[in-house]
Formats: structure tokens, C-alpha cells, sequence
């Protein structure tokens, strides 16, 4: 039997749409990693998450492209939270996999709750619920800017005047989770999200998510469209061969019109070493860091979307926009409250295209 969203309509669903990863330290001995979907969540998206969806944190220990260890979320059926209609609450499980529990939903469970507050059992905590976004960036300012590379073959620099955070006061879906480094590993380890249907049939890979706007950018050559369709459907292990090629041409093109490296070719076959397999590298235990030079995990307050231009340019880029550092916490889900009805009062809804990220 297939599943219910063979549809290309169905797999655009926000809710099936990865819109980021981070990865960093928790409490003391423990690891952070958190996934943001359904993108403007309450205005032109839902506050539920598919129950035949499984939401998955990938870790590969060895550095060959395949997970060793999987963290899935699985969902229930969403219900009316008490006599609110418009909100909904959903049960959820937390599994982890390793070997032949990997594929579909097997795997020892770690912790069971409802969505929209936190859980803990054993060391372990988790959330799944409405967050306030904290992706920033000028989009209208970001496809000016590729426009002005594919079309006219400039650094159309003074795109990013304009100065706008167009994820200002939006809301997301968040699952995040926090457990012993015990249970992911040892040293440096790499990570990956995924998103994927199971239902009844088996298990269909939808979105997959390995470092901010690599499909977006890095990807971009209107060209070659069926790129972004590859990287969903594949895993890390096949990067090198599906991307190094455009990720360097992308590279050494942008550096190249930027004026700011002497090698253009070179420069573009760094970037592509860097970002190639995409997967987030972070070392157990350390701070987290994600900047040009060095990517160690993601931090909720990086600003990731000037860090992946500047890479690509090989000059510094920077919109004017940041993450609303005000709506981080200290303390788990790290995610503060979501944004209210009066602060998104101005707020139109979007198209969820803006939010591949």
C-alpha cells in the first residue's frame, strides 16, 4: 500500500519541510540538537506534525557518510487541546536506533510525552511545539542578490541595503532534544536531519537537512534544478560525487564576480571540501561554533545565513539582520515563548518556499 502524501503536493507540506538544525552543548555531559519545521506555524502553516511522519537526528561516528545512530520523533494523532480549538496537542515518542533498527520506526524508546512542554526521563529531555523563529534574514534582498549573479553576471552587493528580517516575529514547529553524550558517542561526530513518511509502507526519505542554505545557494543554478531534488532524496555518503562539482562552479563563479580571490577555481574547490559530505560536524562536549572558517556544531544565536554567504563569496556579506537573541534561554528547550497574536498583528502569510533554508 502507498503512503498518503505520494503527491508532490503533499511533500511541499510545511510540516514534511526541514527549515533548520542546530547542535550544541546542554547541560553538562550532554548534547543539544534541535530541528525546526512547519515554517510560519499558526498563520500559513499548521500547529500539527503528520503522524505517519518520522523526524530523525542522524549521527555518523566513523566519517563514511552513514548513520550510526538515529534520535527518531514519532507522532500521534493531534486532538483539540481542551476547549482551545485552535490549538493541538499531540503524543509523541522519542526512539533511538543503531544497525538494523535504523530504517522505519524500530528502536529502544526514551521518553514519551505530549507536545507543547518539555519531557525528561533518565537524562533525557524533549520538546515538540510551536518556537519562535529564529532564522533571520532578508530574503527579497537574497534572491535580488542570485538574481543579479544568474541573469547579469554581477555581485549585486547593494542588494542587501534593503535591511529587512522577512522571518521577523514568525513562529515554527521545534522538536528538540537533549541527551547523554553516552547515547551519540565519542570525540567528533557528524549530523544530519531528515524527515520522512512511513505509514504503510516503507519508509520514504522527504527532506533532509545538513547545513544552512545549501540548497538555497549552493545550490541555485537554475540551470540544474533537479539538484535540490537529488540532495532530498540521498544520504551524505553520496555528497561528494552529487554536489562537489556544483558547489565548486557556484563558489568560484560568486568569488570570481565578488573580485575577491586570485584563484576563483581553487577558492570554489574549498568551499566544496567544506560543505561536502553536508553534514554538521560538532565535537562532543566542546562550545559550539559555526563561522566561515570553522563549523563545530550551531549554536541557536549564530547568524548562519551571513556565515554561508560570506563562504561562498569569500568576502565578508552581511543583510543587517539577526536571530532575536532575546528569544533564546538558558536552560532546556533553549527555545523562549513563541510569538504572540500581538506581536505577529502586522504579519501576512507567506509562501513556505521562502523557507528552504
Amino acid at each position: 500500500m502507498s503512503h498518503h502524501f505520494d503527491t508532490q503536493r503533499a511533500k511541499s507540506d510545511p510540516s514534511m519541510n526541514i527549515c533548520d538544525m542546530y547542535l550544541f552543548e546542554g547541560a553538562p555531559g550532554h548534547t543539544v540538537m534541535a530541528m525546526t519545521t512547519n515554517a510560519d506555524a499558526g498563520i500559513s502553516a499548521p500547529d500539527t506534525l503528520p503522524s505517519e511522519a518520522l523526524y530523525a537526528f542522524r549521527f555518523d561516528l566513523d566519517q563514511d557518510g552513514r548513520e550510526d545512530v538515529v534520535f527518531k520523533f514519532k507522532l500521534g494523532q493531534p486532538r483539540h487541546a481542551d476547549a482551545a480549538e485552535h490549538v493541538h496537542v499531540q503524543a509523541f515518542e522519542v526512539l533511538r536506533a543503531t544497525a538494523q533498527d535504523i530504517g522505519g520506526h524500530g528502536g529502544e524508546v526514551l521518553l514519551a510525552g505530549e507536545t507543547g512542554r518539555p519531557h525528561s526521563h533518565s537524562g533525557v529531555q524533549a520538546f515538540v511545539g510551536i518556537a519562535p523563529e529564529l532564522w533571520a534574514a532578508d530574503a527579497v534582498a537574497f534572491f535580488d542578490f542570485l538574481t543579479g549573479l544568474y541573469s547579469k553576471g554581477r555581485f549585486a552587493e547593494e542588494a542587501f541595503s534593503h535591511r529587512k528580517n522577512f522571518f521577523r516575529n514568525r513562529n515554527v514547529m521545534a522538536l528538540v532534544l537533549e541527551v547523554p553524550n553516552s547515547l551519540i558517542g565519542g570525540g567528533t561526530v557528524h549530523g544530519w536531519a531528515t524527515a520522512s513518511l512511513y505509514g504503510h509502507a516503507p519508509e520514504v526519505q522527504i527532506c533532509r537537512w545538513g547545513l544552512p542554505l545549501f540548497t538555497h545557494l549552493y545550490l541555485s543554478d537554475p540551470k540544474n534544478p533537479a539538484l535540490v531534488e537529488t540532495f532530498h532524496a540521498t544520504s551524505p555518503w553520496q555528497d561528494v560525487v552529487h554536489f562537489s562539482d556544483a558547489v565548486a562552479t557556484f563558489a568560484g563563479h560568486l568569488s570570481e564576480r565578488a573580485g575577491s580571490s586570485a584563484d576563483p577555481a581553487e577558492h570554489g574547490r574549498k568551499v566544496a571540501a567544506q560543505v561536502c559530505p553536508v553534514m554538521l560536524p560538532y565535537e562532543l562536549g566542546t562550545r559550539a561554533t559555526f563561522n566561515q572558517y570553522r563549523f563545530n556544531g550551531r549554536p541557536l544565536d549564530i547568524d548562519a545565513y551571513d556565515v554561508m554567504l560570506t563562504l561562498g563569496a569569500n568576502k565578508a556579506i552581511a543583510d543587517g539582520v539577526s536571530p532575536d537573541r532575546e528569544r533564546i534561554i538558558n536552560s532546556f528547550p533553549y527555545y523562549g515563548a513563541p510569538y504572540n497574536k500581538a506581536e505577529q498583528a502586522d504579519l501576512e502569510p507567506i509562501s513556505t518556499g521562502f523557507y528552504d533554508q
